[in-house]
């Protein structure tokens, strides 16, 4: 930039008046003013549009966060449904196996314990005259009420027997109600003979075997070969449950 000497100075500077470079000021001044202002406005115009922006962009994220959970989700509900089945395919698969080899080990002991009986009763007094397997009680409505095991009889006594691989003593109380119920059913039916509570074990521990004995239960077990009645303890007296006239 070419530099002004102070006589060219001095020869611009004629004619200039205060008034005239106040008014220069003022209308520089004021162009600078509404420069400001224009900047102003567009740094407020450029946030808004900043901030519509990721306001936008966020919702995009979000509405993408989403849409990817939402997959996830239900990618894994169906993921989970499918275990599920599977696993309930399993399970029944193994109760379907399970039950036919417990009632193989059932029908087993049941049947070693089917053999004729009625002389095993012959030195407690019991004359036994007829024995039966599987024998069902229903009532008038054809509706099962209970269902034996073993069924002992003769004109006095009536012996139901319940069967068990490995005894224990709920099977014992479950007997007793089962026992009951026989009696409501006779009693309906007039039959006065007394019923005996037997149970019969492929495997009978000691302690089962003594709440047996207290409950006044007959025990049949396994001995060698042959089926026989355990030895009862001393001063056992066999429950009976009587006619209720």
């Amino acid at each position: 930039m070419k530099v002004k000497t102070a006589q060219e100075a001095a020869e611009a500077a004629k004619g200039l008046t205060f008034e005239i470079v106040w008014a220069a000021l003022m209308e520089n001044r004021l162009q600078m003013q509404e420069m400001q202002e224009r900047m102003e406005k567009s740094r407020k115009e450029f946030e808004e549009d900043m901030k519509k922006s990721r306001k936008e962009f966020d919702e995009r994220l979000e509405e993408s966060r989403k849409e990817s959970r939402k997959e996830f989700e239900e990618d894994m509900k169906k993921s989970r449904k499918e275990f599920d089945e599977r696993l309930e395919k399993s399970r029944a698969d193994l109760d379907r196996q399970l039950g036919r080899f417990g009632n193989s080990i059932g029908e087993l002991t049941e049947s070693m314990f089917s053999g004729v009986l009625w002389d095993k009763f012959d030195e407690y007094g019991i004359a036994v005259t007829m024995q039966c397997a599987r024998k069902s009680f229903k009532d008038d409505n054809k509706r099962l009420i209970a269902e034996i095991d073993i069924y002992i009889e003769n004109g006095e006594y009536a012996i139901p027997v319940e069967v068990k691989t490995r005894l224990t003593e709920k099977h014992i109380d479950e007997h007793i109600e089962r026992i009951e119920t026989l009696r409501r059913y006779f009693d309906t039916k007039g039959d006065k003979r007394k019923l005996i509570g037997a149970i019969a074990g492929g495997i009978v521990s000691g302690r089962v075997m003594k709440y047996a004995h207290d409950k006044g239960f007959f025990v049949l077990v396994q001995s060698g070969d042959a089926v026989t009645i355990a030895d009862t303890p001393q001063g056992f007296k066999a429950r009976e449950w009587e006619y209720a006239a």
